[in-house]
């Protein structure tokens, strides 16, 4: 079982879905996490069910708001990069303007996290960095072009970085789930199915189609990942992109 005694851990996006999964494995493994939202009231809710949880108010696009955050944070051990947003559009009709959006959140917060918390990292020789990308990191996806190009980016920046990093002890890799049991799939099926007329059990069977398991990711299967990778045993995995999808992405 992974420990990480009073190691401090950040997960940006935590206050919900698979970052809340996240934050709470880190947290019953003994380390402290700060978990970052813009949500206020989603945050508080969840910090105040936790003793090993504190929240930090952070826009991950806004380089001002990165540094302020980690100010407040002190040295940090892990890093966990979970924030992002997803497009669901035909390529011809996404606007640049959505192009922009989706890459300062996914991959421009990505780097703007990453470079906060290496200085100190560096100091100490360690440190353990998990982006979280996608299976669309690894392949394409229809009507989700500037989403699957934002994945590739983050996966691309996480190998490099990696390379650069491997004799500081210092690893990052991402972590790349297939469709996962949150609140926005959930959404998702909802809205599809009252749109085209199909059952919620019709639309997402089309969901799993391609994961051969022909079900849902949980939260906690993404975050055993992650937490696997905190840990001291894994310092020889640098550079990965491990697909949690039930093989579909070999």
């Amino acid at each position: 079982m992974t420990r990480l005694n009073d190691s401090h851990a950040v997960v940006t996006g935590g206050a919900s879905g698979i970052g809340l999964a996240i934050a709470r494995a880190l947290a019953d493994s003994g380390a402290h996490v700060t978990i970052t939202s813009r949500d206020t009231e989603r945050m508080q809710s969840v910090v105040g069910k936790h003793g090993r949880i504190w929240g930090v108010m952070l826009d991950v696009t806004d380089p001002r708001s990165v540094q302020k955050a980690f100010e407040s944070t002190g040295p940090v051990d892990i890093l966990v990069n979970n924030s992002g947003t997803a497009l669901a559009a035909p390529f011809e009709s996404t606007s640049l303007e959505q192009l922009s959006s989706i890459m300062a959140v996914n991959l421009t917060g990505v780097f703007h996290c990453m470079q906060a918390v290496l200085p100190a990292m560096r100091e100490r020789r360690y440190g353990r960095i998990v982006n979280i990308a996608s299976t669309a990191g690894l392949s394409g996806y229809a009507y989700a072009s500037v989403y699957a190009a934002s994945k590739h980016a983050v996966i691309g920046l996480t190998r490099s970085v990696a390379v650069e990093l491997a004799q500081t002890g210092i690893t990052a890799n991402c972590v790349c789930p297939g469709f996962t049991d949150t609140e926005i799939v959930t959404t998702a099926i909802a809205n599809i199915a009252a749109v085209t007329g199909r059952s919620e059990a019709e639309t997402l069977a089309e969901f799993v189609e391609h994961n051969p398991q022909k079900r849902l990711v949980t939260p906690g299967e993404v975050a055993d990942t992650v937490l696997w990778l905190c840990g001291e045993n894994s310092r020889s995995i640098n550079g990965q992109a491990i697909a949690v999808a039930g093989g579909e992405i070999m």
